[in-house]
């Protein structure tokens, strides 16, 4: 069927009009099509000038937001492209008069209203939090800081660096069912699984410590509490109010809440002069974070093999009261410790003191001493890594994904027990994902803050110094992941543990085809990019999500999981919510994901053995002959597509066999003397 052409002023293009436009006159018509053209020009010509003229934009802008009214008068003009350019700046409408003309009217508008409903007009008055009483400076010596929500591991060593710094800092007990049921007593209704969990063992602990004999009015002056906080939408932004809800109900009302936004990174601060979040105690931090996340990371991945039951957990603990005694000792370093006199003198006190520390920190003689410690403690643990175990990723909230505990039904030690080896999540991930959404997000905001009404001149001015201070910025985000990465992977290679952080650039790349990198709440894109990440590479036979029951960011995550899912026929994806009850019902859904996982690990270390082509028994003489390869930390590559540790380990043994001409050559003779005799 041939097609006929339409031309603009036909009779077919007339009646096409008619036929959308309706009963609107050939005039109206004809109008309406010149504004539309007009704004098509206007604003083909604003991307244009603000790709190669930025300075220039504001003047065509304002112009695109006035044209309507304009248009009539420059109907004389022939071309839109002439009337573009025929407005004068001088001629352009106040816009400050015009904000006050409708803020006037909105006034008006608001009496008339109140005025027909009978309510009598009253001035706005905003909430504002009640007045806190501030933690001192001059109350350290007497005041202990409460923390908690992490692991025992981590706790420790925050533990130890605020002893470092000179505070008295105590790490609540581990949150467990009888602190949830607290927490629900006491909190809102809806509230975060997390929230009900780490409220109700700080409630635990004060009424703990109201029983011992101390009055309440004691615990409020002696005691409080820090804690992380945020913004965006997620429930974690309401757990500030939940805190002092849940203490005022409780009857401790007046108990100091401190709390530093996890946005604001180096920035952070606590509002209290009694708790100054300073170099020492920053650096402190990421030394107790990559420590205790390689700890954590080491205990998961030798437990499932060791010989002796029970050594690996308690090596740990030896492993960890060592590198916090190396953190409680450290202290800062002042002019001049940590550099030659020269140096100070050349560069300046207060210069070179935050790099000396840095260094000193990274590089110093304390944290040394800590690898070592970590390292003898954790050297006379035998495995043995010829058992096929599925090797289960772990992602999901963050809370949920991490703990230890009753707060997602302690399902690391079920899965240890059905014999899994769990891969579980460092915090120092997530420290990652956070350095990487500032890094995307400083040129994301390009433009926003830059001076609307000023001259040309001086609008690129500001253009220049708002692009120096972005670029010095993300270097600045740059250099602390490098820093920090580097940082584990030293603790990593220590005590040879094989994964390393992931890169938080390829997660969003992979992620961003089902999940935008700057869609905020909780774990953001992380759990579609691990499901994908660790699909698409072999690295893991099953990806378990944790998170609390009814969690927003992370149930928009399974909901897009469905479309991954699609694409990616072999992922095996177990999403489990956590609560303060369902335990069995969790348990019994994750054996029944295991049994595919188990098959996997299975013909996975079937196929690796095969392509040895030397049978297991020979593989294990030679690993008895060379003891080494039975210590924990001895450190086995991880090769791409192989996410078993035993099948990791016949392919590493069968290639130091390959190269180990003494073995080799000790095996022909015995071959020999065998066939002689």
């Amino acid at each position: 069927m041939r097609t006929t052409p339409v031309y603009p002023g036909s009779d077919l293009d007339s009646r096409r009009d008619r036929r959308i436009y309706g009963s609107l006159s050939e005039s109206c018509i004809s109008r309406l099509k010149n504004a539309v053209l007009e704004a098509g020009v206007a604003f083909a010509w604003a991307a244009y000038a603000h790709l190669r003229y930025e300075p220039f934009l504001h003047s065509y802008s304002s112009f695109t937001q006035d044209f309507g009214s304009r248009r009539c008068e420059n109907e004389e003009h022939s071309t839109p492209g002439e009337a573009l350019f025929m407005i004068p700046d001088s001629e352009r409408p106040d816009t400050s008069t015009r904000e006050a003309d409708i803020e006037r009217l909105r006034e008006a508008a608001r009496h008339r209203l109140h005025a027909r409903a009978g309510v009598p007009v009253e001035p706005i008055a905003h909430y504002r939090r009640e007045a806190e009483r501030p933690f001192l400076a001059s109350e350290r010596d007497r005041v202990t800081i409460l923390f908690g929500g992490l692991t025992v591991k981590h706790e420790r060593l925050i533990q130890a660096v605020f002893d470092s710094c000179g505070y008295r800092a105590l790490a609540l007990p581990q949150a467990d069912l009888a602190s949830c049921q607290i927490g629900k007593q006491y909190c809102n209704n809806g509230v975060c699984n997390p929230a009900y969990f780490t409220i109700g063992a700080l409630l635990r602990y004060l009424q703990q410590l109201e029983a011992s004999g101390l009055s309440r009015e004691t615990i409020v002056d002696r005691y409080v509490f820090f804690t992380a906080g945020s913004c965006g939408p997620c429930r974690f932004g309401m757990y500030e109010a939940e805190y002092r809800l849940a203490l005022r109900n409780a009857g401790f009302d007046g108990f100091r809440v401190l709390l530093f936004q996890q946005e604001h990174g180096v920035k952070a601060d606590t509002g209290a002069p009694g708790l100054k979040l300073s170099l020492h105690l920053g650096l402190g931090a990421v030394n107790a974070f990559t420590f205790a996340d390689a700890l954590q990371a080491f205990g998961y991945e030798t437990r499932p093999y060791e010989l002796s039951p029970g050594l690996t957990d308690r090596r740990l603990a030896r492993a960890i009261e060592a590198v916090a005694q190396a953190l409680a000792g450290r202290r800062e370093l002042v002019p001049p410790d940590g550099a030659p006199r020269w140096m100070y003198r050349l560069i300046g006190d207060k210069r070179l003191k935050p790099y000396a520390n840095a260094y000193d920190h990274l590089y110093g003689p304390a944290t040394k001493g800590a690898l070592g410690a970590c390292r003898a403690a954790l050297d006379d643990i035998d495995v043995d890594r010829f058992r096929v175990k599925p090797v289960i990723k772990i992602t999901g909230e963050f809370w949920a994904q991490s703990t230890e505990g009753d707060g997602n039904f302690r399902m690391f030690e079920f899965l240890e027990r059905e014999g899994a080896h769990v891969l579980v999540e460092p915090i120092g991930g997530w420290v990652m994902y956070l350095l990487q959404y500032q890094r995307v997000r400083i040129f994301a905001r390009r433009g926003l803050t830059l001076p609307k009404d000023a001259s040309r001149l001086a609008r690129l001015a500001a253009r220049l110094r708002e692009e120096r201070g972005l670029w010095l910025r993300r270097l600045a985000v740059e250099v602390g992941e490098y820093l920090y990465r580097r940082q584990y992977d030293g603790v990593r290679d220590a005590i040879g543990v094989a994964h390393p952080l992931l890169d938080q650039r390829e997660l969003a790349r992979i992620a961003d085809p089902f999940y935008r990198e700057l869609a905020r709440g909780g774990e953001g894109h992380l759990e579609v990019g691990k499901s994908i990440y660790y699909t698409t590479r072999n690295a893991a036979h099953m990806v378990l999500s944790l998170k609390p029951f009814g969690c927003m960011p992370s149930t928009q995550s399974d909901g897009v999981q469905s479309a991954v899912l699609a694409r990616f026929k072999d992922l095996t994806f177990l999403p489990i919510e956590t609560g303060s009850e369902g335990e069995l019902t969790a348990h019994s859904r994750v054996q029944m994901a295991l049994v595919e996982a188990r098959l996997r690990a299975q013909a996975e270390f079937q196929r690796a053995l095969a392509s040895t082509g030397r049978p297991l028994d020979e593989l294990r003489r030679y690993v008895d002959e060379h003891p080494e390869l039975h210590r924990a930390t001895y450190h086995v590559p991880h090769r791409r597509g192989v996410a078993g540790v035993a099948a990791n380990f016949v392919l590493h043994v069968h290639d130091r066999m390959r190269r180990d001409r003494r073995w080799r050559r000790a095996r022909v003779d015995t071959m020999a003397v065998g066939q002689g005799a």
